[in-house]
This record gives C-alpha cells, structure tokens and sequence, in this order.
C-alpha cells in the first residue's frame, strides 16, 4: 500500500530516513553491547587463566559465619566466578546454580567443586542480558560484583522467606585501590537501601586496612503485607 502526503511531498521521505536512522541507532546499540560483553568475557577468562584461584578457595568469612541461617534448597550465585562460595555452599547441602561470563572461571569452579565430591549447575552468561525467573530460588549471593540494577530482580527471584547475600567494595576501598572505577564502588550506607521491601537481618561495613566492602544479608518476606 503507497501513502501518499500530497501537501507535504517531502513527508514521506523524512518518515523514512527517521525510521531507518532509528533502526540504525538500535542496531547499533545491540552491536555495541555484544561487543561490550565479549571483551569482559575475554578480560575475565585471562584473568582467571592462572594455576592459582585469584580470589582463593574458601568462602568469604561473611558467608561462612551466616550459613546456619540461610534455608536449604536452591542457591543462584550470580558472579560465581572460580566457585568458591558456591562450592562451600554444595558441600552444606544447597543446590547450587552459578552465572557467570567467563567458562575459564567456571572451569576452575568446577574442578574445586569435583575435589570435595560435589557438582555445580553453571550457566555462561552476560548478567546485564540474563533474566532470573522470579519466585524460584532460596538463596541469592552476589560477592564483588555491582550492578545497579540487578537487585529489584534478585528480589523478585526469591521465594517466600527466601534470604539473599552480598558483598562488594565501597567508596573507601580507594584509599587501598585509587584507580578503581567509583562506578562499581557502593556508597557508605548504599547496600541498605538496595532491596526494598526485604527484611534486613545483617549489614556490616568493614575496614581491614587493606580492603574496605559492605555485606548484607536479607529476608523476602513469607507473606506480603497490605
């Protein structure tokens, strides 16, 4: 069908170069996040392509300490990394499934999890493109790693009564690392106010004279309140 704008002979043609240009644009932004998202995985597989795990084997103390507290079932570890915290929490009795861009990592989290006789669900994945279904995992951890806008669907992914654990770097951890991207640092005091509508049972902001982070755990509730 031919649309016709006899009063505006030049219509027709703007239209057309502004949807094209649109599209373009679009097109474009798909491009460049691809992109964007295959340069962190090479980034990331390079960094983990060593005989040692970069971060260690064992879990952070924050996790260790608060296990008892967390309920049985399934565990999202988003970030996994080389696997060390979902590797200790397999070896506690928790199904986990871990995310993360990199295979190399995985591959070390893998071999960790096989030495103590346990298995891991791992899933390659940009998590600026993953979606988690909501209402389906007990346990959520994120440990160094910040994305902003992750944590209304982390909450949306647990079930009632389902508990949620973070730990990243905050604003002083540049007295330690000055050229750390502030973007990816939490504020003093941010963490609390990251997941609304969740119980918060601990928070912490420490200082260890060599890294400075915030930690949290958290509490969906088991029914919502009118």
């Amino acid at each position: 069908m031919k649309i016709l704008f006899p009063l505006f002979p030049n219509l027709s043609r703007t239209i057309a170069l502004g949807v094209l240009s649109l599209l373009g644009l679009v097109g474009f932004l798909a491009i460049d996040s691809s992109w964007a998202a295959e340069e962190d995985k090479e980034r990331w597989n390079k960094k983990y392509e060593t005989g040692t795990y970069l971060f260690g084997r064992d879990p952070i103390p924050f996790l260790k300490e608060h296990v008892d507290l967390l309920p049985k079932g399934s565990v999202l570890d988003l970030a996994m990394g080389e696997g060390r915290n979902g590797v200790f929490l397999a070896t506690q009795g928790f199904q986990v499934t871990g995310v993360d861009i990199s295979e190399v990592g995985f591959k070390k989290a893998k071999a960790l999890a096989a030495e103590k006789g346990m298995t891991l669900t791992t899933v390659v994945a940009d998590l600026e493109q993953y979606t988690i279904a909501p209402d389906t995992y007990d346990v959520i951890i994120c440990t160094y790693y910040l994305q902003r806008d992750l944590f209304p669907h982390i909450a949306a992914a647990l079930k009632p009564g389902g508990m949620v654990l973070i730990e990243t770097y905050t604003v002083d951890h540049l007295q330690y690392r000055p050229t750390f991207n502030k973007a990816f640092l939490l504020e003093r005091n941010e963490l609390l106010t990251l997941l609304p509508g969740l119980r918060v049972l601990r928070y912490q902001e420490v200082d260890t004279g060599v890294a400075a982070f915030a930690s949290i755990l958290a509490q969906k509730p088991t029914q919502t309140t009118k």
